[in-house]
């Protein structure tokens, strides 16, 4: 099932401002989305990359190479509790419904080897202990 409005993609903790492409590709946005610096990267494999609070020099056509700084972390900005960078993924017009097409997110999890389901904890809780 496709995932719906919110959180969609995954935090990273980030020890350090630079921000690392994820793979491979072409700019394809860079600018703000709502209230935080995004940039946007179409990989070869045709997925799109998303990562914020993100502020980057790059431009819209610029490519980039997998570990290639793209940017720094936007002070300020972020939604965790701390420094984090969070990567959305989708699949451009992958998702059908009825005549429409849309975009299909993904979890990016799954490109970096995890197989296990998602889960989700309540805000207020440990998951570790």
């Amino acid at each position: 099932m496709p995932w719906s409005a919110a959180h969609r993609g995954i935090d990273l903790a980030a020890p350090s401002t630079e921000v690392l492409a994820p793979g491979s590709g072409e700019v394809t946005f860079v600018g703000v989305v709502v209230d935080r610096q995004v940039i946007s990267i179409r990989h070869d494999n045709g997925l799109i990359s998303s990562l914020e609070p993100v502020e980057s020099t790059l431009n819209v056509g610029d490519v980039v190479s997998q570990g290639q700084v793209i940017g720094k972390l936007s002070a300020g900005s972020s939604h965790c509790d701390t420094q984090c960078v969070h990567w959305g993924v989708r699949k451009p017009d992958a998702w059908h419904i009825g005549s429409t097409q849309r975009d299909l997110y993904i979890d990016p999890a799954f490109l970096l080897g995890w197989n296990e389901p998602s889960v989700l904890w309540p805000v207020h809780s440990d998951p570790i202990s």
